[in-house]
């Protein structure tokens, strides 16, 4: 039982008019800008030509027409040819509006079990530092279920232009296309139906995740409801218990998802260590998430036990785990780069050669790597606001951008781009994001004020 009495901890976030409305503009803002990206991005949709990775960088990195090239070359024939067997046939405009929407469906859908991965942390560890934010730590599992949603509907919409695994003459050995690599993995995702039918292994695995994390997360939130009303530290014990059984299982749905939903976009390359390099940016961002939200509640005189001691930690952490994702980015590329074999190169070689994408190769390596180190190096830049807030938004743009990396040039190519479109649907997103989690914020305490550790949270002192 907790024996803090020197603060309100009652308190409940008042999700102003005000607020609200500075989170509309920011959606109306977004929408403007996607209109406008779409209308002013038409240029290159006549001919439905080159949609998929772009030959002309395959070419030089290869140049013996590996399996990759011939993916390469297959995908573009497929565009050019209407997606007939699909029926989709998108032109160049929709299929990057696609893209957007599969790159900030994944990229908040991170962020958001990211909370709920954090707050598990803090019981499986017994930690008591963060008592104290527990309450907005959990509040971002509020997006899991719109995410689960959003992405299951862009599939059923655009997964044909998303994913080249769904053409279905891949798995023809009598069709021109067919491709024994992907033919080979075509198991992984239609199992146990034909290939090329319908993906239903990984669509199960898809919803068997989301409905796993959005298990836990209610049951975890709820639990932690059931402390404010009735104490006792049962409650804690059970939470503890159903977070390292969480911990368990998002070990292995965050890997996983990662290969679905992410890597097997470029369908003939791997690598060994993607599911830890997209924990590991999905991490860094849903901390800088947390760290914001938590500036924002400080800043309007909620959470008064949280002061420079606590926001230290979240520091150390953002900055931590930003030196942890530089080594896997690091790692993942010096070693394909430097062993120079085609089929895997050719990955990081259609992403330094286009003028398209050449430029964000190395920002992603400033926002997420160089800036947050040189600022967060000192102790006094990690117990400020003015710094974190700085540093936090450049990271969570930073990892937006990782994941525009992952994903646009390999379901776009050369077609691809970064404009209004982009700047648009991450704004539009982002702000229905925010609304989601602020308004789960309100609706219960912020203080989880009878969690037997509220004490140490109120002496903690680094």
């Amino acid at each position: 039982m907790a024996h803090v009495t020197n603060f309100n901890l009652d308190q409940k976030f008042d999700f102003t008019a005000a607020l609200k409305k500075t989170i509309f503009i920011m959606g109306g803002i977004g929408l403007f800008l996607l209109v406008l990206g779409i209308f002013t991005a038409g240029g290159g949709d006549h001919g439905h030509g080159d949609t998929g990775h772009q030959t002309e960088h395959v070419e030089p990195a290869v140049g013996h027409g590996d399996d990759h090239h011939a993916e390469a070359a297959s995908h573009d024939e497929h565009a050019e040819a209407g997606h007939e067997e699909g029926g989709h046939g998108s032109s160049v405009t929709m299929k990057r509006f696609f893209a957007n929407l599969w790159i900030n469906n994944v990229y908040f859908a991170g962020i958001a079990i990211i909370g709920v991965f954090f707050f598990a942390i803090q019981y499986a560890a017994q930690a008591g530092w963060a008592t104290a934010i527990l309450r907005v730590m959990i509040s971002f599992g509020n997006w899991l279920p719109f995410a689960a949603i959003a992405m299951i509907a862009t599939y059923f919409i655009a997964g044909h232009d998303l994913f080249h695994w769904t053409h279905s003459n891949l798995f023809d050995t009598e069709s021109s296309h067919y491709d024994s690599i992907i033919d080979g993995k075509g198991g992984y995702f239609y199992w146990p139906l034909a290939k090329g039918s319908f993906p239903i292994f990984w669509l199960v695995r898809m919803v068997v995740f989301f409905g796993l994390w959005i298990f836990f997360f209610n049951k975890l939130k709820n639990l932690s409801f059931q402390e404010d009303i009735n104490g006792g530290d049962g409650y804690w014990y059970k939470i503890r218990k159903f977070s390292a059984i969480f911990l368990v299982i998002f070990a292995v749905s965050s890997s996983i998802s990662s290969w679905d939903w992410v890597m097997s976009i470029d369908t003939h390359w791997f690598s060994t260590l993607f599911g830890w390099y997209v924990f590991s940016s999905w991490f860094v961002a849903g901390l800088s998430s947390i760290c914001l939200v938590t500036i924002m509640l400080k800043e309007r005189g909620y959470l008064e036990m949280f002061n420079e001691n606590h926001l230290h930690d979240l520091g150390k952490f953002i900055f931590g785990f930003s030196i942890f994702w530089t080594y896997l980015w690091f790692s993942q590329f010096l070693l394909i780069y430097y062993a120079n074999i085609p089929e895997e190169s050719v990955y990081f070689i259609e992403r330094l050669t286009s003028d398209k994408y050449s430029g964000f190769f190395f920002a992603n390596l400033i926002f997420n790597f160089v800036i947050p180190f040189l600022v967060l190096m000192t102790r006094d830049s990690k117990r400020h606001f003015i710094f974190l807030k700085v540093v936090c938004t450049i990271i969570i743009i930073g990892h937006w951008l990782d994941f525009f990396l992952m994903v646009q040039p390999g379901t776009l190519g050369h077609n691809g781009g970064f404009g209004l479109m982009e700047v648009g649907m991450f704004l539009l997103y982002g702000s229905v994001v925010i609304f989601v989690v602020l308004t789960g914020l309100s609706k219960k305490n912020l203080i989880p004020k009878n969690h037997p550790m509220l004490e140490e949270t109120y002496h903690h002192h680094i």
